[in-house]
């Protein structure tokens, strides 16, 4: 039971204005940025940017195609797994058929969420049938039995957590926001993955004691907002609810981010500004 903190706002309490999800669609393709207000890179907003920016036909093909040609290629590959006996001695496309390229899992899971992502904005896109083609490929029932199995084996209760785990749900936002046959298809095999990787979170949030606010794959504040997007896409109550009050115990009396300290030289997301998005679609815009 989620309880009002000092300045009485509660944990859970639906979040409206400018901080709900309820912008548009922005270049970026990330729901974290879609907010009702001036964005510069924002696409067909020109009433709230003050730039007329044209949409990035050329540029989604251009994305399209570096996913497109990594997603099934399997080598270089990096693998960082618990192996318990000698059969886990096994080639990527082996251990996680859905998601064995892209040099390692997280990539090839961002990597197709940027497939849907693409296709689903700009179906005209010259890369569009070939990203459905990759896509189908990928999300089928059999190769999604494989990746629960290698995610529920032992030793792997923290695999590719919270980063790698945060972005196959997002795919799972993506696919269930896609009013489309073949999406619907894809999303359904994919959903016991979903389950599985909601599971590990869920087991996890109650004994992580403090938030990680570094800049690198463990950070919790970039994943954390792209699992509460999922959560509140998917209808997962229990998933936000638990996240929210979290997210409150970790962040809410945080003051005066030192912004002067970053970025690190191994830094590729900034822990505030990520602590920032994530606030804003947990609090009040009057406290955010």
């Amino acid at each position: 039971m989620s309880t009002p903190n000092a300045s009485g706002w509660k944990p859970g309490t639906p979040v409206t204005g400018h901080n709900a999800m309820s912008g548009p669609d922005t270049a970026t393709g990330n729901r974290a940025l879609m907010l009702e207000e001036p964005l510069l890179f924002e696409i067909g907003h020109v009433e709230t940017t003050g730039v007329d920016l044209p949409e990035p036909q050329g540029g989604a093909n251009r994305l399209g195609q570096l996913a497109l040609a990594c997603v099934h290629q399997e080598y270089p590959n990096k693998i960082s797994h618990v192996l318990n006996d000698d059969g886990d001695a096994r080639p990527p496309r082996e251990l996680t058929p859905a998601f064995f390229g892209c040099y390692d899992w997280h990539s090839s899971v961002h990597g197709h969420w940027l497939l849907a992502r693409l296709t689903r904005l700009y179906p005209e896109a010259p890369s569009a049938e070939l990203a459905r083609a990759a896509l189908a490929r990928s999300l089928t029932r059999a190769n999604i039995v494989e990746e629960v199995r290698y995610l529920q084996a032992p030793g792997r209760s923290g695999f590719e957590r919270p980063y790698g785990v945060a972005w196959l749900l997002q795919l799972g936002a993506e696919l269930r926001e896609w009013d489309d046959p073949d999406a619907r298809r894809w999303q359904a095999a994919l959903a016991p993955l979903e389950s599985a990787a909601a599971l590990q979170i869920k087991e996890w949030l109650p004994k992580l004691t403090h938030p990680i606010r570094v800049g690198e794959h463990s950070q919790t504040a970039f994943a954390f907002g792209l699992i509460l997007d999922w959560a509140r896409v998917a209808g997962d109550s229990e998933m936000a609810e638990l996240l929210e009050t979290r997210v409150t115990d970790y962040y809410v009396e945080d003051r005066r981010c030192p912004l002067s300290y970053e970025p690190s030289g191994h830094d590729f997301l900034s822990p505030c500004l990520a602590e920032a998005d994530l606030m804003r679609r947990v609090i009040p815009p009057d406290l955010f």
